[in-house]
């Protein structure tokens, strides 16, 4: 029985941020080109139609983690997960962007095959498991960084012995009742942050159970000078200069990070100091033993954990845990904490473009085994790019550089009868280091299923918006790195190449 075969230009994977951004700036900046979304869930949105647990939020104000070309108009600056869905779906609607998308639908497998020079991307309908194939000249990932499927839980011992309900915030119960119930949230990042101050307001009691202790930092919820500006200029011009000032604010307090840490350690413990009081044991649940972003760090919306904390309906553990009980947790000190719900926010499994596999003229592609160009390419897939956002800021403003730099290709490639570009090391090698410079445990558990980076450009992750800027919105498409090839026919041998 033959496959079916659907022929596009352009095959994007993932109708998140990264996906949606992407096909606009394809329509904008190469205007006829032929492209689709694959999208395995029923709906758009990425994360942000992935995770249900009560509270979720953006992590980052929302005028820099907004798209470029679409303003942000709600007041919120630190906004709800429903807000940024109807954001995203907003700008699929508009832009028609939401008629090319395949739902319900997930890549198995994707080949790029050399005589052709064209990707056979194999999908599969994930009601009816039916497949079908998609050819396309060009690849892009724009489906994050993490395993949809499971989140991380580390190995507990006597977790089977708890009588109660077990949650990972990636998979919340929609039913799940826990009016009244004493719980356990173990963790101590973004989730953990934003699930104990929301599961509070109806809670019997919320314990923040954290092995060791994250930087945490308040910001209103609203941005007085972004409602003012916007109050007086044009929408677009009040957006830009907010997107800058917000943009510029990140980076000074980064650098700021990395120079004086502690100074910014300091300014950090005062402000936990200030909403908890003198008396509070801030040095045992609000110090890290690491500095100010080696690991991310977490913003509360109007010191919404340290209310739910000073008010009682909340409280923060330093421990270990020995083992689960029948009841609760036992500590190795040998504290025991009772709980009807124990939410394990843990973390997520990292999963960089490793959901379905990769090849090259049905070889398998080992993404561990290349090193990432300009932090959206690698090295052996010709004709492919993937969405990252940045660890230090937010993720679209990469993500938009990533999809304006692609187009940047084609019309190249287009322009000057290319069938396909290809990232190359240098002839003398090249120095690796770690993909991302982070402590993370969910960075550091997945280093070896990642790409690794160098240490000099184009083949190093800035981490820097303005560098990015440069490298891949002003900066020619051509350099020393990366070959464009023409193929003659029947034959998959390059008959020019290009620098």
């Amino acid at each position: 029985m033959s496959i079916k075969t659907v022929q596009v230009e352009v095959l994007i994977v993932g109708a998140g941020i990264s996906g949606i951004g992407a096909a606009y700036h394809l329509q904008k900046h190469c205007p006829g080109k032929k492209y689709a979304i694959i999208e395995a869930r029923s709906s758009l949105g990425g994360t942000w139609d992935l995770f249900r647990y009560p509270g979720i939020r953006s992590d980052s104000d929302m005028f820099t983690f907004g798209f470029n070309f679409k303003p942000w108009r709600t007041p919120k600056a630190i906004s709800p997960s429903e807000d940024i869905k109807t954001y995203i779906a907003e700008a699929a609607s508009e832009n028609g962007i939401d008629k090319h998308i395949l739902f319900e639908h997930k890549v198995i497998s994707a080949n790029w095959d050399s005589a052709s020079a064209k990707w056979l991307t194999e999908i599969e309908n994930v009601q009816t498991g039916e497949c079908c194939q998609y050819t396309s000249h060009f690849l892009f990932s724009g489906a994050g960084y993490y395993n949809y499927e499971k989140g991380y839980t580390p190995v507990f011992k006597g977790i089977e012995r708890f009588t109660g309900d077990i949650v990972h915030p990636q998979h919340w119960p929609q039913d799940l009742d826990y009016a009244g119930k004493n719980i356990i949230v173990i963790g101590s990042g973004a989730t953990a942050v934003t699930l104990v101050p929301a599961l509070a307001a109806t809670a019997g009691h919320v314990t923040m159970l954290q092995r060791s202790p994250t930087y945490i930092a308040s910001r209103p919820e609203q941005d007085v000078f972004a409602n003012v500006i916007r109050r007086y200029l044009p929408v677009k011009l009040a957006y830009s200069i907010i997107r800058w000032v917000k943009i510029l604010q990140g980076m000074l307090l980064f650098n700021l990070s990395r120079r004086r840490p502690e100074k910014v350690k300091k300014a950090i413990r005062q402000g936990v100091i200030d909403a908890l009081g003198e008396d509070y044991p801030v040095d045992t649940h609000f110090n890290p033993s690491y500095q100010p972003w080696d690991q991310r760090a977490c913003l509360i919306p109007d010191g919404d954990l340290f209310s739910a904390i000073k008010s009682g309906t909340a409280s923060v553990v330093t421990e270990h845990i020995d083992t689960f009980t029948e009841t609760g947790v036992k500590l190795q000190s040998g504290e025991e904490l009772a709980a009807d719900i124990i939410v394990t926010a843990t973390g997520l499994n990292l999963e960089i473009l490793s959901s379905y596999q990769l090849s090259v003229d049905q070889k398998p592609f080992s993404v561990a085994d290349s090193y990432c160009y300009k932090g959206m390419m690698l090295n052996g897939l010709p004709n492919f790019a993937f969405s990252m956002g940045y660890t230090n800021a937010s993720w679209t403003l990469k993500s938009d550089l990533v999809g304006q730099y692609v187009c940047r290709l084609i019309n190249h490639m287009h322009k000057h009868h290319y069938d396909y570009c290809e990232p190359v090391l240098p002839a003398n090698g090249i120095e690796s280091e770690p993909f991302i410079d982070f402590t993370s445990g969910y960075i550091t558990r997945a280093l070896d299923k990642m790409p690794k980076q160098g240490r000099d450009k184009p083949w190093k992750l800035n981490q820097n918006y303005i560098l990015d800027s440069l490298s891949l919105h002003y900066s020619s498409v051509v350099d020393d790195s990366i070959v464009f090839s023409t193929i003659q026919p029947n034959n998959p041998q390059p008959k020019n190449k290009s620098k």
